[in-house]
């Protein structure tokens, strides 16, 4: 009797660490995105804040970014390692990010800050649906109803200022909307996957499509300081939300990258006088109630 109570003890105290990681794995995820979507907020006021044309800015903000990451890489000792790691998932991640950046940074130029963070916010719908059809991944019930809520708020922003947003600008922002799922994803699928390196490499691998497609050495030097500073922000915010999307399910993690949105609308009020419609202000307060509510709530299944 007194072997078969120390194991159960045992076994009780197993499981008891096991939840414990768990929940501090999930905790740590939850505290990641939401700094991501914090810095990331502020993309559409680095963007607009210059009137440097966009593949210039994609130039200059990509070497900073790539050079804050390596330097970030080196100083912790992990630049070699990360290096090891590097494979097939790092490298799809790597053009994703590339492919997102190239679109995120012109979809400000040609739109406002507000309507390119609402089409961010279609991103749980995204992920979910592409978690559904390559991992095999289904939303908790929980998430599913803080989604739908979520697109209801979309809804509610759209339908106040379809008339606003240019037609290209928009199409821009919902195929980066595309590729930033994506990177969610496979980050899902396979937690082992490198952050900073794939984020760094996705910034040198636009530098000779700037040069092709802009004139970065032209750009004005009081413009610089600017761009550089948003090359650190863009490091930190995409590091942040890789760390984030290995601890997370994919639809919880752009579930709670909508954040970005009211907060980018707050501040394109605030720096760029942006004024929201009120249909924005509405629809960005729903999104943010679902996901606030998402975090308060049983993670139950379907």
């Amino acid at each position: 009797m007194a072997v078969v109570i120390r194991y159960y003890h045992r076994k009780l105290n197993k499981d008891c660490i096991v939840n414990d990681q768990s929940l501090e794995t999930r905790t740590a995820g939850v505290v990641l995105v939401v700094v991501s979507a914090i810095v990331f907020s502020s993309a559409g006021i680095f963007t607009k804040w210059v009137p440097t044309p966009a593949w210039d800015i994609i130039f200059w903000r990509g070497v900073s970014a790539a050079s804050f990451t390596f330097i970030y890489l080196a100083l912790r000792g992990n630049l070699v390692r990360e290096i090891r790691l590097f494979g097939k998932p790092a490298l799809l991640v790597t053009v994703m990010m590339g492919l997102g950046t190239a679109t995120f940074i012109p979809a400000f130029k040609l739109s406002s800050v507000a309507n390119v963070a609402l089409i961010y916010g279609a991103a749980p719908f995204v992920a979910a649906g592409l978690s559904w059809v390559f991992i095999k991944e289904l939303p908790t019930r929980t998430v599913l109803i803080a989604s739908i809520a979520a697109f209801t708020g979309v809804f509610v922003v759209v339908s106040g200022s379809l008339g606003s947003s240019r037609m290209q600008g928009d199409m821009l922002a919902m195929f980066m909307t595309l590729m930033m799922a994506g990177t969610m994803v496979v980050y899902r699928k396979y937690p082992s996957t490198t952050a900073a390196l794939p984020a760094a490499l996705s910034s040198v691998l636009l530098l000779p499509l700037a040069f092709a497609f802009g004139e970065p050495l032209s750009a004005p030097t009081t413009d610089l300081p600017v761009l550089v500073c948003f090359g650190l922000v863009f490091a930190v915010a995409s590091v942040t939300l890789s760390e984030g999307a290995r601890r997370l399910p994919s639809a919880e993690t752009a579930l709670l990258s909508t954040l970005e949105m009211p907060l980018a609308s707050i501040l394109a009020l605030l720096i760029l006088s942006e004024v929201p419609t009120p249909a924005m202000l509405l629809g960005g307060a729903i999104i943010l109630a679902a996901v606030v509510w998402s975090q308060r709530q049983p993670q139950s299944g379907l």
